[in-house]
């Protein structure tokens, strides 16, 4: 495989040739230039890979739990090999710094095939209650749509429950960043996935993402990406009455509750929100504190700010590279614009590049405060390195901050206190909680209220989602 210029598609084993002409350039962001080409694909070629998908299902679907079991081992064992491989295509296709891709972007990835492995061992695909049996059977061929900021982490959080629970797959990646894809299929390949089961099409989502999820022959669609494109997956999957699944926009809460250590939350919690350039859709962008001591969490939060070394991606010094692409950079300059035109206190950053950058997509890390409820970047997704700071004044307020969003993904409490951090969680309405910045839990279950998404991901969760119910009644005792 000629990475990073391919030409082909990977359908029922092999790599042919797709039903166009047309290439797709990829643009490195660091540096503004073209970084190589994708094929564009077509209705004709969605056709072929869910066909193949079909044809594979019937057989792939019967496999036991120990040969599905091997099959992603064999797919761990080879990305974990070719780790740094993979960490160099996510610089090159959406300019993560190399050491955030060698220690965040590809072992989360990897981790998503471990829990998928340890899910599988102890799930009950069969479960018994009197005489009637309750059997879980996989959904079918699967159409993933993918985004271009985690292009590895997202892809193996669908393609390993997928094949876990015994389903074929359609991966459509973002053609902004399609290289890790293509290295997947390869080590998929390799990994000996038989011929159909796993098919990767690239593509505009307006083209393939709309092909595929419209497909009558497509039995479930899974897709991460912006709500507004997930609800034009759920419109063009409604007629064929498939299962959708979404996770989509966020714009989570950060509560400061007034007995936390500032010391040791407000650096974190800038650090949270920057993570990835802030191209995380759970991103804590909103954080929330008392009012009494705003001075006290601006200081350390600009504190936290200066630390940030933006710059080349490929420098090991780097902790924050370029935003993945021109539109989105642009999207974060007028955020940026906006919160200053609507007046609030700007900490840190500003509009443009850092000093002395004078090309690629970089934006200065950037943090506002005194921001209220009604600014655009209090209520909008601007996926980028902002930070809004919002003071309330007690807790009854801090919760109605949080919960006063379109969204619903993920939040942070921060608290002395644990039982009043839990008492506090439990009041918020987002799919996931974190509780004075635990470790990452692969297995904890992700996703969305509201218009960030429906379904979960991750874990047992992550799991069902590929899986149909069946109830035999008068099965008769265990």
């Amino acid at each position: 495989m000629d990475i990073p210029t391919s030409d082909r598609f990977y359908i029922d084993g092999d790599w042919r040739r797709p039903s166009t002409s047309e290439l797709i350039a990829v643009i490195d962001p660091s540096t503004e230039a073209v970084a190589g080409h994708v094929a564009a694909g077509g209705p004709d070629d969605v056709d072929r890979a869910v066909a193949a998908a079909a044809r594979a299902f019937p057989a792939f679907s019967r496999t036991s739990v120990a040969e599905r079991s091997a099959l992603l081992g064999r797919i761990a064992d080879l990305l974990e090999g070719r780790s740094r491989r993979f960490a160099d295509a996510l610089v090159g296709e959406m300019g993560a710094a190399v050491g955030f891709a060698v220690a965040a972007q590809v072992p989360f990835a990897l981790a998503h095939v471990r829990v998928a492995i340890d899910v599988l061992a102890r799930y009950a695909f069969v479960s018994h209650r009197g005489t009637t049996a309750t059997v879980k059977e996989p959904i079918g061929v699967c159409g993933l749509i993918t985004p271009w900021n985690w292009p590895l982490y997202q892809i193996t959080a669908k393609v390993a429950p997928a094949l876990a629970a015994g389903c074929t797959i359609v991966l459509k990646p973002s053609e902004l960043s399609p290289f890790s894809a293509l290295l997947f299929a390869e080590l998929m390949h390799d990994a000996g996935v038989p011929p159909g089961v796993f098919n990767l099409v690239n593509g505009t989502g307006e083209t393939v993402g709309a092909a595929l999820s419209a497909h009558p022959g497509v039995d479930m669609v899974s897709i991460t990406g912006s709500t507004r494109a997930g609800v034009l997956v759920a419109q063009a999957a409604a007629p064929t009455v498939k299962r959708v699944v979404q996770e989509l926009g966020g714009k989570s809460p950060n509560v400061i509750l007034d007995d936390a250590d500032l010391a040791r939350c407000i650096g974190p919690g800038v650090l949270a929100a920057f993570r990835n350039v802030g191209q995380s859709c759970s991103a804590p962008t909103r954080m929330l504190v008392p009012a009494g001591r705003l001075a006290e969490v601006e200081a350390l939060a600009a504190e936290a700010c200066a630390a940030i070394r933006v710059g080349d991606p490929r420098h090991e010094a780097t902790t924050m590279g370029p935003i993945a692409n021109g539109a989105q950079y642009r999207r974060v300059q007028e955020m940026i614009a906006a919160g200053i035109a609507d007046g609030a206190t700007l900490v840190a950053g500003g509009l443009g590049r850092p000093a002395p950058l004078e090309r690629g997509f970089f934006a200065r890390p950037t943090i506002f405060s005194d921001v209220t409820p009604g600014m655009r970047i209090a209520r909008e997704e601007i996926f980028g390195p902002v930070l809004s700071i919002m003071p309330y004044r007690d807790d009854a307020e801090a919760l109605r901050l949080a919960n006063d969003t379109v969204y619903g993904l993920g939040a942070h409490v921060q608290s002395g206190d644990l039982g009043r951090a839990r008492r506090f969680a439990a009041g918020i309405r987002a799919g996931q909680v974190l509780i004075n910045n635990p470790v990452w839990d692969g297995e904890a279950a992700f996703g969305g209220y509201k218009r960030s998404g429906n379904g979960r991901e991750f874990g047992v969760a992550g799991l069902e989602e590929y899986l149909e119910t069946k109830a035999i009644v008068g099965y008769g005792p265990a």
